[in-house]
């Protein structure tokens, strides 16, 4: 600070002040350990749950709660995961971020199943606890078991970011957060194009994808896509051709277009239509579905599959899908493991600057 000030004083700004403010932040970790997982499987009712014990972040307690056979029928074949804020009614709100996973019990190196919460406000206008509801079906954790329930032991891994407050030139006050939006009320589904055909409203637009030809409404296109809107922009055009893009994921984007929602099943057992289609949304401006794709990607980061959806994060401004890449790649073992993979070599000249942050990191939490 004191060279700016020189340099301003310089400059003939004579009268100067200055204040220096930054938000403090707490971090810690937690392993709750379930002893007996199989039994607790077959024993315990749907909706049921087993607590660690409290652990101190940030000044606020904390607890992971864990339902062995999902919160709720509908998630029924899953466990659930949420992180609760214990010391509600002493510390009042708390601001903060986290990640669960669940340990490889056998080389330690690369959590299988990892979520990142994105900034969470825990209060009594939203919510104690946050978390996952499906955040592993049994099916898949199944068949590893050998790794990650070695002697019917399941280890969940809890890291907490807590926003602590303020802090203005040695003053410190408690920081009064923008609450979050509320996410909009999701629509039932509906088949918009079934209604529309049933009402006699024929296609009057046809779109050349992929060696296919596609029948679409151009209302439908114009309300929902700016791009769409645009190309359609000369009121003669009846033909779109669509370069660069498989008929597969022209289709998927289409089924969002009309319903809301793409075909979720689809996402989460295709990595590659994930990827192809946050390509597309990013294109063609569909911003819910291009968070949906996000999401679907940063359940399923692996040490085979960071770097690609590292690079598809920057090339397409996904900033938190960026942030759990890096924090994957941060997570011991991690990068070691990555070194090692044929893709690094590409990794380093896609990624170079999520690279250099990294160090950059790593030598600021060394004290290098």
């Amino acid at each position: 600070m004191s060279a700016v000030l020189s340099a301003l004083r310089n400059a003939g700004r004579q009268q100067l002040s200055a204040s220096t403010a930054g938000v403090r932040q707490a971090t810690g970790s937690h392993v709750f350990r379930i002893d007996t997982y199989a039994q607790a499987r077959r024993t315990m009712p749907k909706g049921w749950k087993m607590s660690s014990s409290t652990f101190s972040v940030g000044g606020h307690d904390w607890r992971v709660e864990c339902y062995p056979n999902g919160d709720w029928q509908e998630h029924d074949g899953s466990i659930s995961l949420y992180l609760n804020h214990a010391s509600h009614s002493k510390t009042g709100d708390a601001i903060a971020e986290f990640r669960f996973c669940i340990l490889n019990q056998v080389d330690w190196e690369e959590p299988p199943w990892t979520r990142f919460s994105g900034v969470r406000l825990f209060s009594d206008t939203t919510d104690r606890s946050w978390g996952w509801a499906d955040f592993v079906k049994h099916e898949n954790l199944d068949e590893e078991k050998d790794l990650y329930a070695k002697d019917d032991c399941l280890a969940v891994l809890c890291d907490v970011t807590v926003t602590a407050g303020m802090h203005t030139d040695g003053h410190t006050e408690v920081a009064t957060p923008k609450p979050e939006a509320v996410a909009a009320a999701t629509a039932p589904h509906f088949d918009l194009h079934a209604e529309l055909v049933s009402n006699n409203q024929k296609t009057d637009v046809l779109i050349e994808v992929g060696g296919e030809t596609l029948a679409v409404h151009r209302r439908v296109l114009e309300a929902r896509s700016p791009v769409f809107k645009a190309d359609l922009s000369e009121g003669a055009a009846t033909v779109l051709r669509v370069d660069d893009m498989d008929a597969d994921v022209c289709k998927a984007l289409l089924q969002f277009i009309y319903n809301g929602t793409p075909d979720m099943n689809q996402l989460e057992t295709a990595h590659t239509m994930a990827e192809r289609l946050l390509v597309a949304a990013d294109r063609y401006k569909l911003e819910e579905l291009k968070q949906i794709c996000e999401h679907a990607l940063r359940v399923r980061i692996r040490v085979s599959s960071v770097g690609t959806t590292l690079a598809l994060a920057e090339r397409h401004g996904c900033p938190e899908l960026r942030e759990a890449c890096m924090q994957f790649i941060s997570f011991p073992g991690n990068l070691k493991a990555l070194m090692a993979t044929d893709g690094f070599e590409q990794m380093k000249t896609d990624c170079s600057s999520a690279l250099l942050e990294l160090v950059l990191k790593q030598m600021v939490r060394l004290d290098l």
